[in-house]
């Protein structure tokens, strides 16, 4: 089954932030907004109806399976924030070793409160996934 984004809306994005509670998870997705627009030189599209994505992939799996689906992206809700990396963060030890309180999934990492990780890290983790990932498909702007 192929993965296909929502319709773009230039608004959907900022209603997305705005719809983010309590206030201070809000706060943190702004700056994570501006942390991902500033690693990837892109605007986000919403994905999934939930998630900020930024950039894009086409993939063809050798079972026929295709699609498009984002490059990298976040999203919050109440509890914590999903960061993710595609296709994943194999390889990547090193790195999340430095990034601070956090845990991982298989494509995607979970963080409680920003003050808890280190930003610089977390944008050298966004740029090395766009890295790995446009190694495999090509990436584009969403």
């Amino acid at each position: 089954m192929a993965r296909t984004p929502s319709p773009y809306d230039d608004s959907a994005p900022e209603a997305l932030l705005c719809a983010v509670e309590p206030a201070r998870r809000q706060a943190e997705a702004r700056r994570l907004d501006a942390l991902f627009r500033a690693v990837t030189g892109w605007p986000p599209r919403v994905w999934g109806g939930r998630i900020l994505g930024y950039g894009q992939y086409r993939y063809t799996y050798g079972s026929g399976l295709s699609g498009t689906w984002l490059a990298t992206g976040f999203a919050s809700g109440k509890a914590r924030h999903s960061i993710h990396i595609m296709p994943g963060y194999a390889g990547f030890g090193a790195i999340r070793a430095r990034l601070g309180r956090h845990r991982a999934g298989k494509a995607c990492l979970y963080v409680v409160r920003l003050e808890d990780i280190d930003l610089a890290v977390l944008a050298e983790l966004v740029r090395a996934g766009l890295d790995d990932l446009s190694r495999q498909w090509p990436v584009e702007p969403g």
